[in-house]
């Protein structure tokens, strides 16, 4: 049971983190400006946040379940991870941690709209704000893949609730927009300035989790690698 939670809390943890990194930040702020247009009706907003973090998290739930049972449903690959997963891990999360420091950093095409296109979904309510959830979400830049590919997945493949942890972590990156959807709903226009302070929150949050990760992968590597400890 404690791994189990501790499996749904970092997921939850990796995906906000995602959410408030500057790339994701940029497409929330958009998201939440799509959302205010309908200040004047509370319901609307509440459903277009719901609508976003759920196309979130469909799609890194259902990009990370095909990842996952991909890779398990091979039995040749399934043995290798069962039998280097564990020593692989260590040097994945010293690498996913000099990502979040921005030690490496890397250049990665992602999806895009145009303004015509995000009017077009702006105009469309729930299905529009949806849609805008998804294709954000796969706008994946060099912090968010490495939080997605070189943490979440590896720490998907080592859990027993593997196949659920990117749908937790989806929640997780759509999660402030849907607090300030509530917020604005309930007539709190001005709580979404505070949205763009996150970027100072996050600054710091990445930069421990990074070394977080440094460490993590430091002890993991001296355990299973050099056999250290």
């Amino acid at each position: 049971m404690t791994e189990i939670f501790i499996g749904l809390a970092s997921a939850l943890w990796l995906g906000i983190l995602t959410s408030i990194s500057p790339c994701p930040l940029a497409a929330n702020i958009a998201a939440i400006s799509f959302l205010s247009k309908k200040v004047t009706h509370p319901s609307l907003v509440f459903i277009s946040g719901s609508a976003y973090t759920i196309g979130r998290m469909v799609s890194y739930g259902v990009l990370g379940w095909i990842l996952i049972s991909s890779l398990l449903s091979v039995p040749q690959v399934a043995q290798f991870l069962q039998k280097y997963m564990c020593k692989a891990l260590g040097p994945v999360l010293i690498i996913a941690g000099l990502f979040l420091l921005e030690v490496i950093t890397i250049r990665i095409p992602g999806l895009a709209l145009s303004q015509k296109q995000h009017n077009k979904l702006a105009g469309s309510g729930a299905p529009g704000a949806f849609l805008l959830g998804i294709v954000f979400a796969l706008a994946f830049c060099p912090i968010s893949a490495a939080l997605f590919f070189g943490s979440l997945i590896p720490l998907s493949l080592n859990s027993k609730i593997g196949t659920l942890l990117p749908f937790v972590y989806g929640i997780g990156t759509g999660l402030p927009v849907l607090v300030f959807a509530v917020a604005i709903a309930f007539g709190m226009k001005s709580l979404s300035r505070w949205f763009h302070r996150l970027t100072r929150i996050e600054y710091y949050t990445r930069k421990i989790t990074g070394a977080i990760f440094i460490i993590a992968g430091l002890y993991y590597t001296g355990i299973y690698i050099f056999k250290i400890f």
